[in-house]
């Protein structure tokens, strides 16, 4: 592994056997390792050949080279921004990743804690896991975006429509709920610029549970995207039978769900790609591979693309709401020079496993973002789990600074400069290859 740590859940690692253990080390293992040969000998009483059975004999086959969709260059500088993340505000776990959100082509994953291949002895259990693909999390606000596209588009709320987020108290049943800030009347771009969970938790009333369902799963949460890698998780949506009055406020906001990072992303991604949702890839190579014996579960076929919402309502979302996000809103050191970003922030409390009650002190700090928001050409997520230091743990202070970051590093390396306000298509980059 000449590029030391760098991607190592992604690629996996070798056993004292030479067997694929996680990453593509092990779901592409019956393609790397390539097959033995044989050859039919005979041999006298001493052990010496004398004679070879050459119809008999079988030439072995070399491993496939298998590329990654990864940028090495983008993977490093993710990696680097993370890992400052980490250290400056002392998050137990993180996870990054980096999309072409019109392909579906992931650039860089990140997982922290993590490992060198090189050297596997004495890692701590925490470090083996993918937390992008295998850690499920609550969305938070980031989830919102997904509930007024649906919404919008079978026009149960419109664009325009005002909502009283009553000075930051709302009477919901048996359940008062409250903002961060006391707001009162916002439009839908209100509501999701200022992240009102008031606002949502309104519309949430008006679409009712089996719409909040219905959008749940059509931007495939509950269900594993099939990224080429082992180890990936469904997230938790519940039947709907088990819902009630409580959830049709607490999903509008992103809770009493979880999902994975690598979910999430690629959800966002079909906001910026017309409303399809397309499954994720890492995997370059433009041959068709069978589904690894390790990784059953894994679909041949990864290009699969789902219709969501239309073009028109996934557009609006990112040019004009999620664009305000970062302008004046909750994400707004999630600013580039020049580069008109788009995203969403969120911030989601935890449960502490000592007490069985929701934690004041436990948070997932999040944040999405993209650009150019006219045509995305790049799209980022970052996912801080549970930062011990700093003042507060919102999604906007901690995360959003680590994704403009990264966006930035990847505009630049995708020669994105801030005058295109279209995304003109990238030149093919060098990808990663384990071995």
């Amino acid at each position: 592994y000449p590029n030391g740590p760098l991607a190592a859940h992604v690629l996996g690692i070798r056993d004292v056997d030479g067997r694929g253990r996680g990453g593509i080390e092990q779901s592409y293992q019956h393609k790397i390792s390539g097959r033995p040969g044989h050859r039919r000998l005979i041999r006298d009483s001493r052990g010496r050949v004398i004679d070879v059975q050459t119809p008999s004999e079988k030439a072995p086959i070399d491993g496939r080279r298998v590329q990654l969709t990864l940028d090495a260059v983008i993977q490093l500088f993710a990696e680097q921004a993370v890992d400052q993340m980490v250290a400056e505000y002392g998050v137990r776990r993180a996870a990054a990743v980096v999309m072409d959100p019109k392909s579906g082509e992931v650039l860089a994953m990140v997982s922290r804690p993590t490992f060198d291949p090189n050297a596997p002895i004495n890692v701590p259990a925490a470090a083996w896991k993918n937390n992008a693909i295998s850690s499920i999390i609550e969305p938070g606000s980031t989830f919102k975006p997904f509930i007024v596209a649906l919404g919008l588009e079978q026009n149960i709320i419109s664009k325009n429509e005002i909502f009283d987020c009553e000075q930051g108290e709302y009477q919901m049943g048996r359940r008062l709920l409250h903002d961060h800030h006391p707001y009162g009347m916002l439009d839908v771009t209100g509501v999701l610029v200022k992240s009102s969970n008031i606002g949502m938790a309104k519309i949430g009333e008006r679409m009712t549970n089996s719409k909040l369902y219905e959008s749940t799963l059509l931007f495939g949460f509950g269900s594993p995207t099939g990224i080429e890698l082992p180890g990936e998780l469904a997230g938790i949506v519940r039947p709907i039978e088990k819902w009630d009055a409580y959830s049709t406020g607490s999903i509008p906001m992103g809770q009493e769900l979880a999902v994975t990072p690598i979910q999430l992303v690629s959800a966002h991604a079909a906001l910026c790609n017309h409303g399809l949702l397309t499954a994720p890839t890492i995997v370059l190579e433009t041959e068709s591979f069978a589904p690894s014996p390790v990784n059953p579960e894994r679909p041949v076929e990864t290009s699969v693309v789902t219709p969501t919402v239309s073009a028109e309502v996934a557009r609006w979302l990112v040019e004009v709401p999620m664009r305000e996000v970062v302008r004046q809103g909750t994400g707004t050191r999630g600013r580039i020079e020049g580069h008109t970003v788009f995203g969403k922030t969120g911030t989601a409390q935890k449960m502490d496993p000592a007490t069985g009650r929701i934690s004041n002190q436990l948070h997932v700090s999040s944040f999405v973002c993209g650009a150019p928001a006219e045509n995305p050409a790049a799209l980022v997520l970052v996912i801080a789990d549970e930062p011990a230091k700093g003042p507060n743990h919102y999604g906007g202070v901690i995360a959003a600074p680590t994704g403009a970051s990264i966006l930035q590093s990847t505009l630049n390396r995708l020669g994105i400069s801030p005058t295109d306000r279209a995304y003109r298509g990238v030149t093919r980059r060098t990808g990663i290859s384990p071995r």
